[in-house]
């Protein structure tokens, strides 16, 4: 086996990395988590990506999502990391750490899991104007027309009654206040419905660790557009940014 890719996968709680078969998205062997350091700055993090690559013995080229918006690699936001991450060049920084020599990528998180979604996951995810979903300690998303992405939408800070919306429905939310699944996918609702009067997408496709209980909480959401669970849950980012280091993306 040849095509092989490793993927990283920054969260709030967890950082998470896998070798990855490119030829179907599976992980081959065990995926490897070390708890987020607190704070989460750039240098404390790109030092546990590091520790990662050294437990799993992986010297290759390496993909990572991470929760910003990432633009000529340079994050412009930071959702549940440290404030300190806005601005920084994260090219620069994880060549520090990880070596110059290796070939990296860098890019959303959300946008990862994506297009892991359309090559591996949901084929609805693939068709039409579709906004993929993922909820988690946050709201990540990610804009799919035919299969192709929009980089960088931010949809979980959107405003909805007054409250960015992953505040509201993030699946952190729910553990926060400690919510029913009914109770949650009502707050659910109300976030998708203002999602669905700006944007008219053909379809949501939602992904995340939550999305693994969908039966629970997706029968009780009142909108009109369908609501599709992805087949991915939370191994997308990482097989997203294997894919996107594989195909030499770096938004």
């Amino acid at each position: 086996m040849t095509n092989i890719g490793f993927g990283i996968d920054i969260g709030g709680s967890g950082i998470k990395g896998a070798r990855v078969n490119l030829d179907d998205g599976e992980f081959i062997g065990e995926r490897a988590k070390i708890a987020t350091p607190k704070p989460a700055t750039p240098d404390a993090v790109a030092e546990v990506v590091a520790e990662i690559l050294r437990q799993e013995e992986w010297d290759g080229p390496v993909g990572i999502a991470l929760p910003s918006v990432i633009r000529e690699q340079v994050a412009l936001s930071a959702a549940n990391i440290d404030p300190s991450w806005i601005g920084t060049n994260v090219h620069e920084l994880f060549h520090r750490h990880l070596g110059e020599d290796r070939e990296i990528s860098v890019l959303n998180d959300a946008d990862a899991a994506g297009l892991a979604e359309v090559s591996f996951g949901e084929p609805a995810a693939a068709q039409g104007a579709v906004i993929f979903l993922t909820f988690g300690t946050g709201i990540g998303s990610a804009f799919l027309t035919e299969g192709r992405l929009f980089p960088n939408s931010e949809l979980g800070h959107l405003i909805v009654d007054g409250e960015e919306a992953e505040w509201l429905a993030s699946s952190a939310a729910k553990d926060r206040e400690e919510l029913s699944f009914k109770k949650w996918a009502k707050r659910v609702s109300k976030v998708l419905a203002e999602y669905e009067r700006l944007f008219s997408p053909t379809a949501f496709v939602v992904g995340g660790g939550i999305s693994r209980d969908h039966e629970r909480w997706v029968p009780h959401l009142t909108i009109d557009t369908p609501v599709i669970p992805a087949e991915l849950r939370n191994r997308a980012g990482i097989v997203g940014a294997a894919m996107a280091v594989s195909t030499h993306l770096a938004p």
